[in-house]
């Protein structure tokens, strides 16, 4: 017997999810070419550079901060040390100098004027100005009570006929006249913006129709085109762009790394060449040869030169220390024969009391009651 009865429905089918890291065909199909070339044009360039880079440091080493150095040390003998010199002894002591004379020239005869002359001047100035201040003070008193008067029985007056002249004529126009033709010129205001939204309404009405036609006009012939433009043509060749872009991008970052590894391969086989073909011997010959022929010359010729340069240098400094002591006591006995002893100094008495007459724990008086 045939089963005629439907199977019961699995349901909606679920899409596979895609993974994050999933690549087309296209990426696969770009990475390896382009990652070939990328390394044949990158490993050359990556090198070249990194000799650039040695050969900068060396010559910053060994060639730029020496001539720095002698350039900043020339440029402050021929520049810096000279005009500290002239600031120092030249311009600060003639600075001094000149404000010296300004102040013995200036600034001493202003103040004694300012002190003897016109110190006194503006205080009798300023005596007589209160004087006369305090006449004008009382003047003013009397003719502002007399002004104060004459004031308010004019503003009285004035008030009067403004109102009479002005307030009341002008509240009669108002009620009886501007008021009833500005109601009507209202009425009239009214009927013309009602007239003038039929119209508006209108015109609105006709814009809009128009601005349906052009919208539609214009979304058939330009939008849509575009559109389709945009999504059928544009995004799959932006994509594929850009897959190969990042392709290439990732291509030169591997490429920079390897070359980056034979580079420091290559370096360190040369280093150790060179080491062992110039530094090794050099360094051998100044251990064994240069090194104690530099201490024998040291031993034999050096130190006995530096022994006898100290000696004669203690000589001549004891030499020259007696003739100070001689040209001393000389000078000394020169001014004792044209001047005669210098007087000795008398004790002075001194105002706070002494050790001895000091209060003490076991006393029972004090300095200053004391015999």
């Amino acid at each position: 017997m045939v089963d005629v009865e439907k199977a019961p429905d699995a349901g909606p089918r679920e899409e596979p999810v895609r993974r994050a890291d999933a690549e087309g065909c296209l990426a696969v199909a770009v990475r390896i070419p382009v990652r070939i070339v990328v390394l044949v044009l990158v490993v050359p360039v990556r090198m070249v550079w990194d000799a650039l880079v040695v050969v900068g440091r060396f010559l910053r080493d060994t060639v730029l901060r020496p001539v720095g150095r002698a350039l900043g040390w020339l440029g402050r003998a021929l520049f810096v040390w000279p005009l500290v010199a002239l600031w120092r002894y030249g311009v600060v002591p003639l600075a001094k100098g000149v404000a010296w004379l300004g102040n013995v020239l200036l600034v001493v005869p202003a103040v004694w004027l300012y002190q003897w002359v016109l110190t006194p001047a503006g205080h009798v100035l300023a005596r007589f100005l209160t004087a006369v201040g305090a006449v004008l003070a009382a003047i003013g008193r009397g003719l502002y009570a007399v002004l104060a008067a004459v004031g308010r029985g004019l503003s009285v007056g004035l008030a009067w006929l403004a109102r009479y002249l002005l307030v009341v004529p002008g509240t009669w126009l108002y009620r009886w006249v501007l008021t009833p033709l500005g109601h009507a010129l209202a009425l009239c205001g009214k009927g013309l913006a009602w007239c003038c939204g039929q119209v508006a309404r209108g015109v609105g009405l006709v814009v809009t129709g128009v601005g349906f036609v052009l919208y539609w006009t214009v979304r058939v012939l330009l939008v849509l085109p575009a559109l389709a433009a945009w999504r059928w043509v544009l995004v799959p060749v932006g994509r594929a762009l850009a897959v190969v872009g990042r392709e290439v991008a990732d291509a030169v970052g591997h490429a920079w790394r390897i070359a980056g590894h034979v580079s420091r391969a290559v370096g360190r086989f040369l280093g150790t060449l060179l080491r062992w073909t110039v530094v090794e011997p050099v360094r051998w010959v100044y251990r064994s040869v240069l090194t104690p022929v530099g201490h024998a010359v040291r031993d034999a010729v050096l130190r006995p030169l530096a022994e006898a340069g100290r000696g004669a240098g203690r000589a001549v400094r004891q030499a020259l220390a007696s003739a100070r002591l001689s040209v001393r006591q000389a000078r000394a006995d020169v001014r004792r024969m044209l001047f005669g002893e210098p007087a000795e100094r008398q004790p002075v008495d001194r105002r706070e009391p002494s050790g001895a007459e000091a209060r003490t724990l076991g006393s029972s008086t004090t300095a200053l009651t004391k015999d």
